[in-house]
């Protein structure tokens, strides 16, 4: 396999965006086909610009969150770039946050601007919004007044007809007009590579979501060899219909597409149907998602009916890739490139990935070899030694795509990167000679469903919460569909009467549609260590023997 010779590209993402709008102005950028929304990179580039200048109009500084809480819909990638042309910080936020994640991460990260969708499927933004910032119906617009949130300025709405103290995208993109160029430029000029352009919320060990702060270096150069093990060109057309929230869309997707001046065609959520009809309409040559995704749209019913002869690679990631289904991708669906990258927020996130090129058990059997750039080793847990070839231990690594830290947490921060730069990944795995990954386990209680992380401690905290329960202890629990579904076993207080739907109605509302536990089982007690410490592994296997159906895949 042939590959450049690694060079440290110490681009903005405003710089990398130029570049690409230079080399190919009228081509393709972004597509949506559900709705007619079609913009050129020059296009695309207006767009960004009028959107940062109205934002510095309105008087955002540098260094300033904006969360975006919005599935994939137009302007998302705008924002995203807009805010790195300032020099601000865009703050991605979960879709399936509720009240209890939303206050937290408004709270904890200070930030001052959000720009906000009306809902998706059941769950209303705007209205949890509302519940968490009373004072908002009650402000001026741009002026938020919030005793809880004294740092929340602005609420920008993604939408026509902004509810009450709220901006419209539309005024703040025109209020733009009033910042000379002058004034701007120098705005640009003034960020520097090495600065925080992205902060993304992802569960660790303390069970308390932290923020990941990465910078332009992190994510241009992560998105350049993410494109580049794909075989990118200005030729391809990627289908995303990954969340942008999560690196898997705004790095591995969209990153990797600004990177190479690859067109993406962007689904605002998934959907199977959607999907297929874009990869025709478009005739797409690369596609992303999770196994379940691909699951899905290989057993829908209306699969026959779609060309999928225009596809070549992709990416399948975020859990553990079943080589039957990577048979069925690569031989069905026409991805006879189709990838795998395994990393993790922390560090930009990829750290190893499969080439296109390379052999398909290799493709298939492993998460390919270190990127380039990036040093990585396994080692025996609890130390950087590196453990002989072949033997399981703890995946670290060290380069230019470890973040600069978790904000406002240096002690988490120093739990996770050791003064030399090693990340400590948390997963266990083996390297052999010629240097691929394979994934064996965590070492972190973790579940991972459908590629959403889930830490057990915070659920488990929150159930705390609930009148009735003494004592709660989440697991993961295995699951033919998911990989893992949420299970929780409970002891309750003497006296209280809970059954399982009662835990779940609890949850509803309150904690995103994810954490709510799928199984619940009522204990008298929990396995425990001689020193007290509870066996986590032993409930895992109760939960086997208490829930025989979850691999059955029934629901």
């Amino acid at each position: 396999m042939n590959q450049e010779p690694f060079t440290l590209r110490k681009h903005t993402l405003g710089q990398l965006l130029d570049a690409t709008i230079a080399a190919h102005p009228n081509a393709d950028a972004i597509v949506y086909v559900d709705r007619n929304v079609r913009q050129t990179w020059a296009e695309f580039g207006t767009a960004v610009d009028d959107l940062a200048k109205g934002l510095m109009a309105l008087g955002v500084e540098p260094g300033e969150k904006i969360a975006i809480w919005a599935t994939n819909v137009p302007h998302w990638v705008t924002t995203m770039f807009a805010a790195a042309r300032i020099g601000a910080v865009l703050l991605t936020v979960n879709t399936s946050y509720r009240e209890h994640e939303l206050e937290y991460l408004l709270q904890h990260s200070q930030c001052e601007n959000l720009f906000v969708i009306e809902g998706n499927r059941d769950h209303g933004f705007v209205q949890t919004l509302g519940a968490v910032v009373p004072e908002l119906t009650t402000s001026q617009p741009g002026n938020v007044q919030s005793k809880t949130f004294p740092h929340l300025k602005r609420v920008i709405f993604l939408g026509e007809d902004p509810h009450q103290g709220m901006l419209g995208l539309s005024e703040v993109m025109a209020a733009g007009a009033a910042i000379p160029q002058a004034d701007y430029l120098a705005r640009q000029q003034a960020v520097k590579p090495t600065d925080v352009v992205n902060m993304q919320y992802t569960s660790g060990t303390t069970g308390f979501p932290k923020g990941v702060m990465l910078s332009h270096i992190n994510i241009v150069n992560n998105g350049y060899w993410i494109g580049l093990m794909q075989r990118f060109s200005p030729a391809d057309r990627l289908c995303i219909p990954v969340p942008l929230f999560h690196c898997f869309g705004c790095v591995l997707g969209v990153m990797a597409a600004v990177n190479h001046g690859v067109t993406m065609v962007i689904l605002e959520t998934f959907n199977p149907v959607q999907v297929l009809t874009a990869v025709e309409a478009e005739r797409c040559t690369a596609l992303y998602g999770v196994p379940t995704m691909f699951l899905s749209v290989l057993e829908h019913r209306s699969f026959p009916k779609y060309d999928v002869s225009s596809l070549r690679t992709g990416i399948m990631a975020g859990s553990v890739c079943p080589e039957p289904l990577m048979r069925r991708v690569v031989e069905t669906l026409n991805m006879r490139e189709v990838t795998i990258t395994y990393g993790l927020t922390e560090a930009s996130p990829g750290i190893t990935m499969t080439h296109a090129h390379e052999e398909f058990h290799r493709r298939v059997g492993t998460v390919g070899r270190v990127l380039p750039g990036i040093e990585a080793k396994v080692v025996l847990p609890g130390t950087l030694e590196e453990a002989p070839r072949g033997t399981p231990g703890e995946i670290v690594c060290r380069g230019y795509n470890v973040m600069q830290g978790y904000l406002n947490m240096p002690e988490a921060t120093a739990a996770a990167v050791t003064p030399d730069g090693w990340l400590h990944s948390g997963d266990l795995g083996t390297m052999d000679e010629e240097g691929y990954v394979v994934i064996t386990g965590r070492i972190k209680d973790m579940i991972i469903r459908g590629g959403e992380n889930v830490y057990p401690r915070e659920i488990e905290e929150f159930l705390s919460s609930m009148p009735g329960v003494f004592d709660v202890q989440v697991v993961g629990v295995p699951s033919r569909v998911y990989g893992e579904e949420v299970g929780a076993f409970i002891i309750l207080q003497p006296g209280a009467s809970i059954g399982p739907d009662d835990v779940r109605k609890f949850c509803r509302g309150k904690i995103a549609w994810h954490k709510v536990p799928r199984h619940v089982a009522l204990v008298e007690a929990f396995p425990m260590t001689a020193s007290g410490k509870i066996q986590k592994y032993k409930l895992r296997e109760m939960a086997g023997e208490l829930f025989p159906d979850a691999m059955k895949g029934k629901r």
